[in-house]
């Protein structure tokens, strides 16, 4: 029997008007923004109109350190989601955007698989409601009236050679991480050094998913750092007056996209930065409007718990005043075997020895959650090939831990597969809890860095590289160490290094620059060898990707 693909599963879909989706969150009609009969945009009134209603519960979804034999974070997210709507609870989800980047790239597009996805895959994978779109027009409109004031007189006396502002594009280019624009004549613009991020990583992109609304957007962009004059002193989006217009080209992609589960759950969709390169967790907007439109709002951070699971807790909640009451870790034998040191061609057959020497990986995301005062559940997403001893021994040391245990079978099963995770979770929710953070403001930039690292990662200590030291001394010197730290770091290690898999210990992380995000409100620490403009492999999935005559699209995963 053949199985189908996940797009396959999603074409052979039959979904509710979006209309009718809205309703069970008691959303009526006239409160949408329709972009077809599937997809919607609810108006901000919606949750104005909420500010005095309770919280429902938040729980938070995260995973072990990723590797090629997958976890299934936003497929668990999805299933968990329909799994409470399976018990009868009233629940919705709200996930990231997925990135155009990793849709042509190696990762594949965001909307879960099998038989726990949100729909129209197609649509959310692509162009969605243009949300990505308008970010990406908005960052380099910016960028573009900078650059243009350097050419009209640079009244301002920007120095050139200090502009910090890059443009972005939301796909995976390696040429344009460095670039020389401005040639060919006096009429062509100021020449200098720039480069382009992927949009994802762009602070417009981070501002927009940490605003509280359209006002608290425009102010935001206003303090944008974007270079700084000859004498030192900063020059801001407000400066050269651009955020009126950046606000105007975002005032519909702040609305957040309502859209559905394979099972009818409601999903909210809005915002996507990366969580190793950003802060990883969709809009505030999507998360309060969920939050007090359901009982149980189900949500995820990207990679791992010490990348999104980390920003979501230290950065998004501290900022937006939430509280979680549960926080799910999905993990894999398969993936705790390749942590054990198996290659992925080695995974298929029962292998204890392995499997142990993985585990200390899901032991520390797990100790890191209850770090900060939090229940927590880990989720098995079950492949056919585990075996019960495999099974029986994770179990074991979660229970070590104090971590709730269960099976996820959402993939094959959907909704019904995911009952038992969704039980486990609202026995935790019910758990006492004590949220903190790992910092706090009024630290130093490097004792922030340094708690995170230690308290989180497990290294020893921070280095900083002369470039980050000169990079905080400026930092210093304009009144901004009280701002929140958001660490760029590989998602496929704790440490700096790639390669230093399952629970490395006896490492330093290593700081090569911190760049000032102003409006977002934090400072972002560049670790190893990240960048913030990925490149496409030797084989990119754009290479399986086809459209036929019907406009029906295949390979798309």
């Amino acid at each position: 029997m053949t199985v189908p693909s996940d797009i396959e599963i999603a074409q052979a879909a039959k979904m509710s008007p979006i209309t009718e989706v809205a309703k069970k969150l008691g959303i009526s009609g006239d409160d949408l923004e329709l972009y077809g009969k599937y997809k919607a945009k609810v108006q901000p009134q919606v949750l104005k109109g909420l500010e005095d209603k309770p919280d429902g519960k938040l729980v938070l979804v995260t995973a072990i350190t990723p590797t090629p034999a997958g976890e299934g974070k936003t497929t668990t997210s999805v299933g968990l989601t329909d799994g409470l709507s399976k018990i009868g609870k009233k629940v919705c989800v709200a996930l990231r955007e997925p990135s155009l980047g990793p849709s042509f790239g190696v990762k594949g597009g965001a909307a879960g698989g099998g038989y726990a996805q949100v729909v129209p895959m197609e649509d959310i994978n692509l162009h969605f409601t243009g949300d990505l779109h308008a970010i990406t027009t908005a960052h380099n409109l910016c960028a573009a009236m900078l650059d243009n004031h350097l050419q009209q007189g640079n009244e301002l006396n920007i120095d050139p050679r200090r502009v910090v502002f890059r443009r972005v594009v939301d796909l995976n280019e390696r040429a344009l991480r460095k670039v020389i624009i401005g040639l060919g004549g006096r009429t062509e613009g100021v020449p200098r050094e720039s480069g382009f991020d992927i949009t994802v990583a762009s602070e417009v992109m981070a501002i927009l998913c940490l605003s509280m609304d359209l006002m608290d957007l425009k102010a935001r962009l206003s303090r944008m750092v974007l270079a700084y004059t000859y004498d030192g002193k900063p020059v801001t989006a407000g400066d050269i007056g651009a955020a009126g217009s950046m606000a105007a080209l975002l005032k519909d992609a702040i609305k957040p996209n309502l859209v559905q589960t394979l099972e009818g759950s409601p999903a909210f969709i809005h915002g996507g930065p990366f969580a190793n390169i950003a802060h990883g967790c969709n809009s505030v907007q999507a998360t309060r409007l969920g939050l007090k439109l359901a009982d149980y709002l189900v949500t995820e951070a990207g990679f791992g718990g010490d990348l999104g699971a980390e920003k979501f807790l230290d950065i998004k909640c501290r900022m937006a005043g939430l509280k979680p009451d549960a926080v799910v870790v999905v993990a894999t034998v398969r993936a705790l075997k390749m942590h054990g040191g198996r290659k992925k061609t080695e995974l298929g057959s029962e292998d204890l020895e392995a499997l142990e020497a993985g585990i200390p990986n899901l032991q520390k995301h797990i100790e890191n959650i209850q770090k900060f005062g939090l229940p927590v559940v880990v989720a098995i997403n079950r492949f056919p090939l585990d075996t019960e001893a495999e099974l029986a021994l994770v179990e074991k040391k979660c229970a070590e831990l104090g971590a709730s245990f269960a099976l996820s079978e959402v993939w094959g099963k959907g909704g019904e597969g995911g009952v038992e995770l969704a039980k486990k979770v609202v026995e935790a929710c019910e758990k006492p809890s004590d949220f903190k953070f790992i910092y706090k403001p009024e630290m130093s930039p490097k004792e922030k860095m340094t708690a995170i690292a230690k308290e989180i990662y497990g290294a020893d200590g921070v280095d900083f590289t002369p470039q980050a030291e000169k990079d905080l001394e400026l930092i210093h010197g304009l009144g901004k160490d009280d701002l929140l730290i958001c660490m760029a770091k590989t998602q496929y290690s704790f440490s700096d290094d790639a390669t230093k898999v399952g629970r490395p210990k006896d490492f330093r992380i290593t700081v090569r620059e911190v760049r000032l995000s102003a409006g977002a409100g934090f400072l972002v620490a560049v670790t190893g060898a990240i960048m913030t403009m990925p490149g496409l492999p030797k084989k990119p999935a754009a290479l399986s990707i086809d459209v036929d005559e019907n406009g029906k699209i295949t390979g798309l995963f």
